[in-house]
This record gives structure tokens, C-alpha cells and sequence, in this order.
């Protein structure tokens, strides 16, 4: 039996946004189209929410967004949190003792908020290799003397933790320190970072569930991804689409290869399987 596709869930970095970080016009053009047809469209990032970008935050019709991989989705037009499922601030705190032994860039988010270390973000380029995403963190993230001190402070729960690492034996080592701990959930799609979670948080449930709150089947939703943070949420929904960018596991979690993310990957399959109405194809 086909289905209908009734909500697309959209990653960002490597997917819907090019390697400078921009939306392209063909690709806005798509995303409208399928808005108007009665698709729910929305992004599904690893971003906390005020880190995606602020044409998507506002964009015409995008009621709905999957912020910290899963840990918060939130309603954008009522300004409420819909689900959330926070990091206790003592894994929190674990986590970043675990990844401070190392030659890192850490930094946690709150509330939709990203804050890192004053003192790192000075020398960004060193952990991040893309202009880009160095431009990104310098525009979204809240400097702060110590993000240790922030945890503690706040004595709450919090979206995700993220360390960015110069080393990638550091990195490796540090995985195997942190999946030693139960009650974290790691993914690392930009291959030098980790992303810390609670466990059991990707965006796959994420997508899942917020479709049930709306009356749409698994069946009928579609997501877009290319890193190792997609790979469940291509498997849960109806039809996961890889970008041909994507990581090799990725590809192989997904329904269909589409182009890469400089070539209007996302553009191309929501006009092929979507804008026709031909759900035949799927």
C-alpha cells in the first residue's frame, strides 16, 4: 500500500543548507510548494534553535522544529515546547569532564540556546576546518568563562552537550570513555565532533512522535539526512532520503539517493516525489 507524504523532516548542515551554509532559491521554491500542497515541513538539526538560521526560523508556513537532535521540539507559532527530553546535569557534567582531558571545544545548550568557552571560541578554526561553520559558531553561540560553571549553576537539564575535537585519536578515545557511561546517547555528524544526548534522544522518535500529535503515519513521513545523527531517522520514517554526499551507512539506512546538497539534493527529490502527487514512485 502507498502513502501520501504529510510531513518532511529536513536536516540542515550537509543536507538542506550548502557547504556556505545558504538555502538556495530552487530549494525555498520546493519547500513552499509542498507547504501549499498541505505538507508539514520542518527542520530535524542537530542545531539548538536559535542556531538555525533565522530565514528558516521564520520561514512562511514552518510551524514545527526538531532542535538538539531530538531533545527539543517546539511549536514556533505558539512559542511552546512540544516534547522535550533533557540531559541530567550530572551525565552533563561527566561528559565534560570526560572531553576536557582532551584538546576540545565544548559546548552545551539550553533552552534552544548554545554557549561555549570565551577563551575557545577565540581560536574556532582550529576545531572547526569550514569558514563557514566558524562564522556560524561566532553568530549563535554565547561566550561564557566556563561552561562547567554554567552546568552547575543552572542545575537543570539541558539539551545536548557537543565537543569539537582537534584530535581525532582524542576523539576516538574519548567515545570509548563516554560509552562506558549508560544514560547518554552519542552521535558525531560532523566525523571531529561528538554530540551528547540523553539516551535514547534521536531524531527519528522525534519525527515519529510529533507526527503522531498530528494525525500523520511513519508512512507518510519523509526525511532528508547525510550524517551519522540521521541514520535513525531515515530508518524510523516512512521514506529516508540519503544525499549523495551523505556517509556511506547513511546511504544504506535510506529509501532513495538523491543529489548532493550543492546540487539541490533536497529540491530534486521533494519535486519528485511530492510536487508530482505521483506517489507511485515511492
Amino acid at each position: 500500500m502507498k502513502y501520501r507524504i504529510k510531513m518532511i523532516g529536513l536536516d540542515l548542515d550537509g543536507t538542506l543548507l550548502t557547504d556556505r551554509k545558504e538555502l538556495t532559491g530552487r530549494t525555498r521554491n520546493a519547500i513552499s510548494k509542498a507547504m501549499k500542497q498541505g505538507v508539514e515541513v520542518l527542520v530535524a538539526t542537530g542545531r539548538p534553535w536559535l542556531g538555525v538560521p533565522e530565514e528558516l526560523r521564520k520561514f512562511p508556513g514552518m510551524r514545527y522544529a526538531l532542535t538538539s537532535n531530538g531533545a527539543r521540539i517546539i511549536d514556533t507559532v505558539e512559542n511552546r515546547v512540544i516534547e522535550e527530553h533533557l540531559l541530567l546535569p550530572e551525565l552533563a557534567k561527566k561528559a565534560l569532564e570526560i572531553c576536557g582531558k582532551y584538546d576540545t571545544l565544548q559546548e552545551v545548550y539550553f533552552d534552544g540556546q548554545g554557549y561555549a568557552p570565551a577563551d575557545k571560541m577565540i581560536c574556532v578554526e582550529k576545531y572547526h576546518k569550514n569558514p563557514s561553520m566558524c562564522e556560524y559558531m561566532r553568530k549563535t553561540r554565547i561566550p561564557v568563562r566556563d561552561i562547567f560553571e554554567l552546568v552547575e549553576t543552572e542545575k537543570r537539564g539541558l539539551d545536548k552537550v557537543q565537543a569539537l575535537f582537534a584530535d581525532m585519536g582524542e576523539r576516538s578515545r574519548a567515545w570509548m570513555e563516554l560509552k562506558e557511561n549508560s544514560g547518554l546517547e552519542l552521535v558525531g555528524s560532523l566525523k571531529y565532533n561528538i554530540e551528547i544526548n540523553a539516551a535514547g534522544v534521536n531524531k527519528g522518535t522525534g519525527l515519529v512522535n510529533l507526527g503522531r500529535l498530528l494525525g500523520i503515519r511513519r508512512e507518510e513521513i519523509m526525511a532528508f539526512g547525510d550524517g551519522d545523527n540521521d541514520e535513525t531517522m531515515l530508518r524510523e520514517v516512512g521514506f529516508g532520503v540519503a544525499m549523495a554526499n551523505a556517509e556511506e551507512q547513511v546511504k544504506a539506512a535510506s529509501d532513495y539517493v538523491t543529489l548532493s546538497n550543492e546540487e539541490d539534493g533536497v529540491a530534486a527529490a521533494i519535486e519528485k516525489f511530492v510536487l508530482s502527487q505521483t506517489q507511485d514512485q515511492l
